[in-house]
């Protein structure tokens, strides 16, 4: 069921785990938007409440970051490499996963 901006934004986030820079957690991925250091933020819609991250999106267009919804917390988690899931995750350095990301924000947004 998950398209295909979802399966890249996935696919970024496990290679960006292995070569680049994660942060994980609505808490950490709000700082570094904050300081303009995340390339690509990926945010679960299931995460209750939904005030944990309902701020993100709105930093990401003032801080011109691209960001991708996903419906499940415990698939962004998997991806992340995390034992549960997470609402949000933030790459904030690329490594290998340059290329996805680049095609990920030229993307339309939802």
């Amino acid at each position: 069921m998950a398209d295909e901006n979802t399966e890249k934004a996935f696919e970024a986030i496990e290679v960006a785990k292995s070569s680049g820079k994660l942060r994980k957690g609505a808490n950490e991925v709000t700082k570094v938007i904050e300081k303009g250091k995340a390339k690509l933020v990926v945010i679960a819609e299931d995460t209750n409440p939904k005030e944990i991250i309902m701020h993100i999106p709105l930093l990401c267009e003032e801080k011109k970051i691209p960001f991708i919804k996903v419906s499940k917390k415990e698939e962004l988690g998997a991806a992340a490499g995390l034992p549960l899931g997470t609402s949000a995750v933030a790459v904030i350095e690329e490594g290998d996963a340059k290329k996805l990301i680049k095609e990920l924000g030229s993307k339309p947004k939802e």
